[in-house]
């Protein structure tokens, strides 16, 4: 298949990225396994799964419990669907949600386990079987198997399983369930000149359940030994991961051994098992230098499987095994494989979920030395007729869908989940999907949620923006800030990325259909250096003007940057005025000086322009002879913060400084503040302005785009009646999912067509979803 490149505005930039696909075992078909970005757009009416809803699951508390932290880690659904149980480690407790009702989900409780929860699994509609780790130490360990009645929310036996217990899987007849006794290993122990390393006895085995279709006082435990089996650390095996078929048969992985063992569920015997073996990766980021670069290799990784699932057996009757190859050890094998039962590797996806990771601008670049996208959950599901896998990435927090025919994965689409997601549930008689995060920020941050999607024919709601190819590879994107339209173009955009990167970039955007695709980027050279891109406008003179934010301290300082559209070059480079600067650094307090650029765009005036910057919060000086130069002449508000900011003009030709005074929106409740983070200038000559609080998800309560002109300012002032106000958050929630705090880029085309974008902040601290709207004209917006 022939990879497409755009035509683009400007000169093409020197931006080298390449890497081709490539592992030392299996074919990697690329053309199955990435699709382009044209291909993305051309997804109209196919079955797709959409999200339609997403759940925090510190509702599950009680408002007094806001502090708390509390996470799903696994989830598990009783046999009709209706009902999820999930784990929530550090809250020593199971929690429960009825999706009766799938777009509207119902917290309906939690239940305490008397230790650390660690998997759980659901025998028909009635019993919860959960995994509870008791153990003192990593040589003390202790756990045991809790049965919950899930109607009366009351535990009816806990059985002592001996070990500390990491996965429980079912059988689909309900005869058998299997334990992975883990034992855990100390990650700080030092082994034959290896941190963390194996033996570290007590060793790990799998537990049986013998259920039998008996009430719970007469199920029985069986233990199967699985030492003497792996090339590495033989007698200490370490089980992650268990599922069981339909033949009563449990895989079961041993992740730091990089082995899998098949066992006889019925006998009790290890029937099967085989190294995962070894992979070399090409075209992949393997360093943390704040640059995403698929241009380096990594060999003979260990695969080091987590999560495994069942696929139903071939024609012939051949058994497929699915793992999730999250390294650990001495691995970071990034991808995901299919193996036969006897070890024969099927299918390798090489780095394929790395580059599906950048072209989606989910790739977690400060994990490029460890285990990148880290793939760490796997599902299997047969929906609509058709054999789904669902691989989940846990750094960039994502679920990556496949169709397999054969030995074939497919890619489908990326869906976007919870931050750090570690387990992925099919529910396919009701063609849903869920996903649960393991990550919490209590009281008012991203917090823990659940997920869940719906299969469903039409386009998807996610991705919203994407990159093209080049040299075969996606284009690097993420934290995406500023956002300007292209002079005369009815869709094209400009953007930039801020300081997450150690680099500056600037960014070509097509919005002519969805999703938006970045078709090329240009690395902004020479200057200083160390910026902070915010804010991008393009001149009269074709020349482009960044705002680039600085720190507190001005080791950083807020300037703008005239750049060349062709080469990237830093034409100049303007600071701040000199009693500013003065004033900043005699500051004794500097709790908003942090809040400085934010956009900037580009007023025609009378034989020229003059340039209006967006200051994101008040700045508040300590010192008496500044006191006319900073920003509380309209008083502080209850946080102590200044209730006004600044847009700052400049006049390029004249090189002077002014600026007039913008009355902030009141703080929502909850939020430490209130602030500007983008203006553009719009055909009718009027301005828009993003104003937003610092809030994200259920919490957010102020995402707003304002209209003003700038007679308005005449006096000095921008007063909050003198806005014209369009509430974003309708936008941001139609996505059903946990909505980012940060939109940072809005943009109006000569044809009046409004764009905003929003910042994923370099998929750290965030699940890495980008949202990018398209809003149609600007003047019904603020009707």
């Amino acid at each position: 298949m022939m990879r497409t490149r755009h035509a683009r505005w400007l000169l093409p930039s020197a931006m080298l990225v390449a890497g081709g696909v490539g592992i030392g075992q299996a074919t990697v078909d690329d053309n199955a396994l990435r699709k382009t970005a044209q291909e993305l757009r051309a997804v109209t009416q196919e079955m797709q799964f959409q999200r339609i809803a997403t759940l925090g699951n510190y509702r599950n508390l009680g408002a007094d419990a806001i502090d708390q932290e509390t996470v799903s880690e696994i989830v598990a659904a009783t046999k009709d669907g209706m009902m999820l149980v999930y784990t929530d480690s550090p809250g020593e407790r199971i929690g429960f949600v009825s999706i009766v009702n799938p777009a509207s989900p119902i917290p309906k409780g939690t239940l305490a386990m008397g230790g650390e929860p660690t998997s759980v699994d659901v025998l028909g509609n009635e019993y919860a079987l959960v995994a509870v780790n008791t153990s003192e130490d990593y040589v003390n360990t202790s756990g045991k198997l809790v049965v919950v009645n899930v109607k009366t929310r009351n535990i009816v036996r806990e059985m002592p399983l001996g070990g500390q217990p990491d996965s429980i899987k079912i059988g689909p007849n309900g005869r058998y369930a299997a334990i992975a006794i883990e034992n855990e290993r100390d990650e700080e122990v030092e082994v034959d000149g290896v941190e963390g390393g194996l033996p570290q006895p007590p060793a790990g085995s799998l537990v049986i359940v013998d259920m039998l279709g008996k009430a719970p006082a007469q199920w029985q435990l069986r233990t199967v030994a699985l030492t003497g089996l792996a090339s590495y650390g033989g007698d200490d095996p370490e089980p992650e991961f268990v599922d069981v078929n339909a033949s009563n048969q449990a895989v079961v992985t041993l992740q730091e051994n990089n082995h899998l063992a098949v066992v006889d569920l019925v006998k009790g015997e290890v029937i099967h098992d085989f190294d995962a073996g070894k992979v070399t990766l090409n075209g992949i980021d393997r360093t943390e230098d704040g640059v995403i670069s698929l241009t380096e290799s990594l060999a003979d990784a260990p695969r080091e499987p987590d999560a495994v699932t069942w696929l139903p057996n071939e024609a012939n009757g051949s058994c497929r095994i699915a793992t999730a190859n999250e390294g650990d050890l001495f691995g970071g094998s990034r991808g995901f494989s299919l193996f036969d039962c006897k070890g024969n590797l099927l299918f390798d996806s090489g780095s394929t979920l790395e580059e599906i990771a950048v072209q989606h601008g989910h790739y977690p670049e400060s994990r490029s030395e460890n285990k990148g996208v880290e793939p760490e959950a796997i599902e299997y599901g047969r929906f609509a007729g058709d054999d789904y896998l669902f691989v989940g990435s846990e750094r960039g927090s994502f679920v990556a869908v496949y169709k397999v025919v054969g030995k074939k994965p497919s890619f489908v689409q990326l869906l976007p989940a919870p931050l750090a997601p570690e387990g992925v549930l099919a529910i396919p008689s009701r063609n849903l999907l869920i996903a649960s995060g393991e990550s919490d920020d209590p009281s008012y941050g991203v917090r823990s949620s659940l997920m869940i999607y719906q299969l469903k024919r039409g386009q998807p709601t996610y991705p919203q923006i994407v990159s093209d190819d080049r040299a075969f590879a996606p284009i690097p994107w993420s934290a995406l800030s500023g956002l300007a339209a292209v002079p005369g173009k009815r869709d094209s955009l400009l953007a930039v990325w801020d300081s997450y990167y150690s680099e500056s970039r600037i960014l070509w955007i097509d919005a002519s259909a969805r999703p938006a695709i970045v078709t090329d980027d240009l690395l902004i050279q020479g200057g200083t250096g160390n910026y902070d891109p915010e804010g991008i406008a393009v001149a009269p003179d074709n020349t482009f003007w960044i705002a680039s934010e600085g720190n507190a301290d001005d080791s950083r300082p807020n300037r703008l940057l005239q750049v060349n559209p062709k080469t990237g070059q830093v034409l100049r480079e303007i600071g701040l005025p000199a009693e500013i600067l003065a004033c900043r650094k005699a500051a004794t307090a500097r709790k908003t000086l942090g809040s400085g650029f934010e956009g900037l765009a580009v007023q025609p005036v009378k034989g020229g322009y003059r340039l209006l910057v967006a200051q994101q919060r008040g700045w508040d000086y300590s010192t008496p002879e500044c006191e006319d130069l900073d920003d509380d002449a309209g008083g502080l508000n209850a946080r102590g913060e200044p209730n006004r900011t600044r847009i700052w003009t400049y006049d390029p030709a004249q090189g002077t400084w002014d600026h007039f005074a913008w009355t902030l929106a009141p703080l929502t409740a909850n939020a430490a503040w209130v602030g500007l983070s983008e203006i553009s200038r719009a055909p009718d000559g009027s301005y828009i302005l993003i104003e937003r609080d610092n809030l994200t998800g259920d919490f957010a309560k102020r995402k707003t785009l304002v209209r003003i002109t700038l007679d308005k300012a005449d006096d000095g002032l921008i007063t909050q009646g003198e806005k014209a106000i369009h509430n974003l958050m309708p936008g941001l929630k139609a996505n059903h999912g946990w909505i980012t705090d940060k939109p940072e880029g809005v943009a109006v085309t000569s044809a009046g067509l409004t764009f905003v974008v929003t910042d994923n902040d370099g998929v750290e601290d965030w699940s890495g979803e980008t949202g990018f709207l398209g809003l149609g004209g600007y003047k019904k917006l603020f009707k």
